[in-house]
């Protein structure tokens, strides 16, 4: 993958020689405070994580990015650009007290890649290089995040990927990715540099890498019917975490998921998957998804009202407290990311973002107001789909989960600058899967300005 972005900077070096490029640049800058209580599972822990009771926790955040680009109108040859992007954030910690990061801390070159659309006469899309992996292809609970650990401060991975456009409605995708726990193209202080990105190595222990790589179908079945077709194949080096050595894992998933749109306003989603691997040398792991939804939203001008409906099913693993970690359970691959829940991204039975062992009832309410003006609230069940003994209780029923969002435009002005902001409250009211019946909660406030 270095390879890769060696590539893609001499590929820079050619561009600044062409005629007819077009260059921009920008920066943005996110301030966010988040207090957070008695979360389940403990923040930046691992797999086997007991369920425990958390101080109160509060802390400020701080990130600055600046990207640029240099776009290039190459004809049938398609349509190239160059981004790149560096990221920093400093943190203020109110509660605990650990003192302040050290500026720069630690400065990641989180965006560097090459993309080409509509080459070879538009049958070739193209894009090489360190790239943000969030909801890729269509699929929410496959592609989220390469960086778990890092807390939302970056989202990318390393990655190649093709699209093979035969038609209008039917194109082949190819990708592949790399993951490194303690990545390459980081400057920064003695505190920060090479902080953990997966959230399971770090210190003084080697760090956990993970690649993968796969192929997604896209077509219709018929005007009404959209339909993906998908295998792919996840490697999990081996990595050691209190002492012990995890052995390396090896997935293979192959999935599906149907899109039926019965009306403008109304539709529907399916999906299956399943998985078979290799935990070491002998030991065989499987596990399985599948979500059904519907969804509803209206269209038009003005207030657009909408609504949904999910039901999200991980396979578990019962002997996770006693044997292995959770390793025979649903591997989610690279969907560690807040989906559902802001707060389980600071505490997780089975590792950073780390959704598994779940029956999820989810219903979502809410309007798009404007630009960047929404207001949404969300509220399900949650249950273990088999007992794994990792919440200390003597259930299933894990608890609770409520959200409410409200996003909100302040001030713009021109073409690209803008304020804009947003507020999240959580509540989980744990069940009798955990040793605890305390409410864990989340809340953040947001400012973000783009220039």
């Amino acid at each position: 993958m270095r390879t890769m972005l060696v590539a893609a900077m001499c590929a820079a070096a050619l561009a600044a020689n062409a005629d007819g490029i077009d260059f921009n640049a920008g920066a943005d800058v996110r301030v966010r405070q988040e207090i957070m209580s008695d979360v389940p599972g403990l923040p930046g822990g691992g797999r086997l994580m007991p369920a425990v009771k958390l101080d109160h926790k509060n802390h400020v955040r701080f990130r600055a990015r600046a990207w640029a680009e240099a776009a290039y109108d190459a004809g049938d040859s398609g349509k190239w650009r160059l981004y790149t992007r560096l990221t920093d954030e400093l943190r203020w910690y109110v509660r605990p007290t650990k003192g302040p990061y050290t500026w720069p801390d630690e400065v990641v070159l989180d965006n560097l890649f090459i993309e080409g659309k509509g080459a070879f006469g538009g049958f070739l899309d193209l894009c090489i290089g360190r790239q943000d992996l969030y909801k890729l292809y269509g699929l929410d609970h496959l592609f989220v995040d390469g960086t778990p650990g890092d807390g939302s401060r970056t989202v990318f991975t390393d990655m190649a990927r093709a699209r093979l456009n035969f038609t209008d409605e039917s194109h082949l995708d190819v990708f592949f990715l790399y993951n490194k726990d303690d990545g390459v193209l980081r400057w920064g202080t003695h505190r920060g540099n090479h902080r953990s990105l997966s959230g399971l190595g770090g210190g003084a222990e080697p760090d956990m890498d993970d690649w993968g790589y796969g192929a997604i179908w896209s077509s219709k079945l018929a005007e009404a019917l959209p339909y993906k077709l998908f295998a792919m194949q996840k490697r999990t080096e081996s990595y050691m975490q209190g002492g012990r050595k995890h052995p390396t894992t090896r997935r293979s998933l192959l999935g599906t998921k149907l899109e039926p749109q019965l009306t403008d306003e109304l539709s529907l989603q399916f999906e299956g998957m399943g998985q078979i691997g290799r935990n070491g040398e002998d030991d065989w792991l499987t596990g399985w998804s599948a979500y059904a939804g519907v969804n509803w939203s209206e269209k038009g001008e003005g207030v657009k009202p909408f609504a949904k409906l999910g039901l999200h099913l991980m396979s578990g693993d019962k002997d996770a407290a006693r044997e292995d970690g959770g390793n025979h359970a649903w591997d989610p691959m690279w969907a560690r990311g807040v989906n559902d829940s802001e707060m389980f991204l600071y505490g997780s039975h089975y590792g950073a973002a780390w959704w598994s062992n779940m029956i999820y009832l989810k219903s979502t309410v809410g309007a798009d107001i404007g630009r960047r003006h929404r207001l949404e609230a969300s509220t399900g069940p949650i249950f273990a789909e088999c007992e794994d003994g990792l919440g200390g209780g003597n259930g299933n029923f894990k608890g609770l989960l409520s959200q409410v969002r409200y996003d909100i435009p302040l001030f713009s002005a021109g073409e690209r600058f803008e304020i804009f902001g947003h507020v999240l409250a959580e509540l989980f009211n744990p069940g009798d899967y955990y040793e605890t019946d305390r409410p864990g909660w989340f809340l953040r406030w947001q400012i973000d300005v783009k220039f």
